[in-house]
C-alpha cells in the first residue's frame, strides 16, 4: 500500500495544482483545505489566464475536423 500511495501522490498533487491554475489561482491554495475544495468545484476561467491557455477552448485545428 505504501508504494502505491507514493507513486500516486505526485500526479495527484499535479492535478490539483492544475485545477487551481484553471480557476486563476496559484497552487499554494492547496494548503488551505476548505478554500481548496471550494475552488476545485468552481468553473474555470474562460479564455487564457496567466497560467496558460484554456484547456476547454476550441482551436482552429478542431474546426477543420467538423
Amino acid at each position: 500500500v505504501g508504494i502505491y500511495q507514493a507513486a500516486v501522490l505526485i500526479p495527484m498533487i499535479a492535478a490539483w495544482v492544475r485545477r487551481m491554475h484553471d480557476t486563476g489561482r496559484r497552487g499554494w491554495w492547496l494548503l488551505i483545505q476548505f478554500a481548496n475544495l471550494k475552488f476545485a468545484m468552481e468553473e474555470g476561467q474562460p479564455g487564457d489566464n496567466r497560467f496558460g491557455p484554456d484547456p476547454k477552448a476550441v482551436t482552429a485545428i478542431a474546426d477543420e475536423f467538423e
